[in-house]
This record gives structure tokens, sequence and C-alpha cells, in this order.
């Protein structure tokens, strides 16, 4: 045993390095540890459902200010013991000592876990607060990277931002991170959700002028709730461009017309950034996963003329 991991990981599962390499197009959903015996009902009911439709994998979020860390784990853990599916475990520097950190790669590990999500996260009080590190931790993602490779064979995902990272200075800037990221080891990336296709590409051949090869999911949401999604874009920068929001508003009074051409627009934009080449997509569902599986089943879908 070294670092206090064991030196030979549990579980024969391929990684989602292994599994993107495959030349398969990734099709993966994401969830968040649930704060209610309601919600963990309505969670596992969604794996249940995701399940079926043999994703390549399914990733558990990690709460503002890692709120929710023994929850992830627990969550991530049962994934991984439980069900047919390969989970990935998110993981944050923020109010994380390096002990902290090592303890909770050790949790995923003695799980079997090997596909993690470092992430340096957002300041405790919001996306818009300024940045502290932990006076005993990381400052980085790419720190945060560089420790969860020393400690073991683990598959890293980092985050990229095709509308750019709030504190970053410029879309140069932060094609750089992205890069440097991959120099320390990450195996591929997952954006932020967004709703230009050409902002993701852009996001790729930024990347890839610096080098940076690895591959880069595409993170979408169909919109079932406008103000919810207004509310998302304030807090992290995205845009949210008038061809979206003037087709959401123009059903605003009728959430079921809303629900619908939210998952019409998550469709087109998925299958824009599959044409184009992009690896996959990474589904974000709330923890509810009717419309993530509509758009599923409108990708899987051929089309009849």
């Amino acid at each position: 045993m070294a670092n206090g991991l064991p030196s030979t990981l549990p579980g024969g599962a391929p990684t989602i390095r292994e599994l993107l390499a495959s030349g398969d197009r990734s099709f993966s959903f994401e969830f968040f540890p649930p704060k209610t015996p309601e919600a963990e009902e309505v969670l596992w009911r969604s794996i249940r459902e995701i399940e079926q439709l043999r994703p390549t994998f399914v990733s558990i979020t990690y709460g503002a200010g890692g709120t929710t860390r023994d929850g992830t784990i627990r969550v991530t853990e049962r994934v991984a013991q439980d069900t047919s599916l390969t989970p990935l475990g998110h993981l944050t520097c923020v109010a994380h000592s390096r002990d902290e950190l090592r303890s909770v790669i050790g949790a995923y590990a003695g799980s079997g876990v090997r596909n993690m999500l470092a992430l340096r996260g957002d300041p405790p009080g919001g996306p818009n607060q300024p940045w502290v590190a932990h006076p005993e931790g990381l400052d980085h993602a790419i720190e945060l990277v560089e420790l969860i490779r020393s400690l073991g064979d683990f598959c890293v995902g980092v985050a990229a931002f095709p509308d750019k990272h709030p504190e970053a200075t410029s879309l140069e800037a932060d094609a750089q991170v992205l890069a440097a990221k991959a120099r320390a080891g990450a195996d591929y990336a997952i954006t932020q959700m967004f709703f230009g296709a050409d902002d993701y590409f852009r996001l790729v051949d930024r990347a890839a002028a610096l080098g940076c090869d690895i591959p880069v999911l595409p993170g979408i949401m169909p919109v079932t709730n406008i103000k919810q999604i207004q509310r998302m874009a304030d807090l992290t920068g995205m845009a949210l461009p008038a061809a979206v929001t003037d087709r959401l508003h123009a059903v605003e009074d009728d959430p079921a017309a809303v629900r619908e051409v939210g998952v019409e627009i998550a469709t087109e934009l998925c299958e824009r950034l599959l044409a184009g080449g992009a690896p996959g997509i990474h589904f974000i569902t709330l923890n509810r996963s009717t419309a993530t599986r509509q758009v599923f089943r409108n990708l899987k879908t051929p089309v009849v003329s």
C-alpha cells in the first residue's frame, strides 16, 4: 500500500479513458447527491432508468463548497457496487486540506472507483465570490490532477468552458489552463453546460493549437424551467443566445410546451455537435431523467425521409 492507497485498485471495469479511446460515441449522465429521503427515491429511480440505456458512465457532483462530500462518496460507491454502471466521482479543492483530499481519493479507490473529475470548485459563497484556497490545500485544479495521479492508476477528467471561466482574463488564457491540466495528466474534459455549438468548436480548436488533444465532452442540459436556466446563466457566466431564449419565451406560459421546446433545442444542439466531431454528449439531469432520456432517444433514432 502506497500513500495510504491500495497499490492495485479493485475492480476490473474499463476506465473512461479506455472507453473514449474505443472510438464509440460516449453518452453519459450527471446526477447530484440527494438531501432528503424523497429526493433519494427520485435519484435512484432516475439512475435505474438511465442504467437501461447502457451509458458510457454516470457522474455524481460535489456540492458547492464541498458541502455534499459524504453524500457524493456514498452515492458514487453505491453506483459502483450495486449497478452495472461506470461511476465518475467528482472532487474539488474547496475547503479541503491535502490530507482530506487523499482521504476522499482513498474512499473512492476502496470502492473500486477509478474515474475522478478534478475541479477547483466554486468558493463557498458562490461563483461570484473571491477564491481563497484552504491553507493546507490546493489552489488550482492542475494541482488536484497531479495529486490524484500521484496516488494511483486513476483516470482523471477536468472541466472546460466554452463560454470561458468567469475568472479567466480571456478565451485564450482559459484554453491555456485546459492545456496545462492536460499536461498535468488529465485524460479528458467535460464542459460546463452551454448553448452555442460554435463556442464549443472554437474551444476545441484553441486547445488543439496549444497541443491539447484530449477528448472534450460537451455538457448539455435540456431546459425545462426558464427561470432556473436564467439563474444558472447569471451565476456561471454561461451565454444564453437570443435564438434560445426567444423560442422559450414564446411558450413560457405553457410548462409542457417549454419542456418540449427545451428538448428540441437540446436535440438540435447535440446533433450539430456530434456531426461536427464531438466524441459524445454528457447530459446534466438535475436528477430527473425524463427530458434527457428523450433527447438521448431522439439522437439514437434515425430520421426516415
